[in-house]
């Protein structure tokens, strides 16, 4: 078992943390989502990407103002800890590790497909070595290309915008008031279209390395969902102008479907252009955020002591990369898309729950948004949660229940002869 590692270098700005919040949150979700939120919720499609706003922005402020309070690795592992106890923050822990490790492989099954579907095992196999290979190197160098990334991703979305709306289809004809499920299926999409904006809180794990971070993250965080609310409307309306809720909900390019519907179709590669390297930002974002948190639990012995390290050049948790990295490319070899999506989402929505929990336990001192807006994300988390498919539910019951088991099976790890391990 190794000793304590050491800490982690302290280099990113509040740009850099804006920036990385935007990479891990337009990435491939945008392209592949409004499909199924669209079968969903219909023309009504908006009214669930509010709710899945107000969702984000509930868990956002709630994460913002706990990493500022807690600047380290490992966001609400260490924030729920600290404010429900040791064994809700394993479980806070748990669920974002193992739900960001589904991500991760969807994210990358998502990037092969786009790039070659006869190849898609295999080059997301790639995309993942390459992704784990720039965050050994060091925390700025995945700030530097998530620049590049997002750069390249809000360039394909204004494409799927223009050529959406200037193509010659875009009408207001092309929408109806019909709901395909009720009510419940705004929820649903809502449920649906947060997998999107999934992401926003990486900063909170990546505390450690954030310069300032009591001022910077809270600052960074909103400011990022912001502008990915803007940009995720913009996108949402034109498409459906574009081709309606009808074609949306069956189509498993929709973006792409809609600029290949008008007389700018030539644009089309352009936007599977743009899908593949969204994909390719969420695995460099997903990559760094899991292993900050693995080396957190490693710290604690609550995950093998042998991830508690940090590469003395490089100042990354080397050994946690290169075993989130090794443990996709596995998932990615026997993977389903649409199920790892499900089980991932009920994992993140478990981990934001506790967030949330975790904010509503601030004194007034500490807050800095209002307690109830952390019980509604409570709320939120938990009704968005129970709209997924009852196999990743059911899935999802059974990754808590497990890492209940594993919280016990280790607890011998975190006592010495004179009792539990200090926090």
């Amino acid at each position: 078992m190794s000793g304590p590692s050491g800490g982690l270098a302290r280099r990113l700005t509040t740009t850099d943390a804006v920036v990385i919040g935007l990479g891990a949150m337009i990435g491939a979700g945008v392209f592949a989502a409004p499909g199924p939120a669209a079968a969903a919720a219909g023309s009504w499609l908006l009214v669930s990407l509010a709710i899945a706003a107000v969702v984000a922005y509930a868990n956002a402020t709630s994460s913002a103002q706990l990493a500022a309070l807690h600047p380290e690795s490992g966001g609400t592992y260490v924030y729920a800890r600290e404010r429900l106890g040791a064994s809700w923050g394993f479980l806070g822990g748990w669920s974002f590790v193992v739900g960001k490790t589904a991500s991760l492989a969807a994210m990358a099954l998502t990037f092969g497909a786009y790039l070659s579907e006869d190849l898609a095992r295999p080059v997301a196999i790639g995309a993942v070595v390459a992704m784990a290979a720039v965050n050994y190197r060091g925390v700025e160098k995945t700030a530097r290309l998530t620049r590049v990334i997002v750069a390249l991703v809000l360039a394909a979305l204004a494409v799927v915008v223009a050529g959406a709306l200037l193509g010659g289809t875009a009408s207001t004809a092309n929408l109806d008031a019909a709901l395909p499920s009720g009510p419940y299926g705004i929820v649903q999409g809502a449920g649906l279209l947060f997998f999107a904006f999934a992401g926003y809180a990486r900063l909170a794990t990546l505390g450690e390395e954030v310069v300032d971070p009591t001022t910077t993250i809270p600052r960074a965080i909103p400011v990022a969902l912001g502008i990915v609310v803007a940009v995720y409307a913009a996108v949402l309306t034109s498409v459906l102008l574009a081709i309606g809720p009808g074609q949306l909900a069956t189509s498993p390019a929709p973006l792409a479907d809609a600029v290949a519907a008008g007389r700018l179709a030539p644009l089309t590669p352009a936007v599977r252009i743009g899908a593949a390297i969204a994909a390719g930002g969420v695995l460099l974002s997903l990559l760094a955020g899991s292993s900050r948190t693995a080396l957190s639990m490693a710290r604690r012995r609550e995950l093998p002591g042998a991830l508690d390290a940090v590469h003395p050049r490089f100042h990354t948790p080397h050994r946690a990369e290169a075993t989130v990295a090794a443990v996709v490319c596995v998932i990615v070899l026997v993977a389903d898309l649409r199920g790892a999506i499900g089980f991932s989402s009920f994992a993140v929505l478990t981990y934001y729950a506790l967030a949330n929990a975790s904010a509503w336990r601030l004194t007034d001192e500490e807050r800095r948004w209002p307690r109830w807006l952390a019980g509604l994300g409570v709320a939120l988390c938990v009704g968005l949660a129970l709209t997924l498919p009852l196999v990743a539910v059911l899935g999802g019951i059974a990754l808590l229940a497990l890492g209940s088991l594993v919280w016990r099976a280790t607890e011998h790890r975190r006592r010495g002869p004179d009792g539990p391990m200090p926090a």
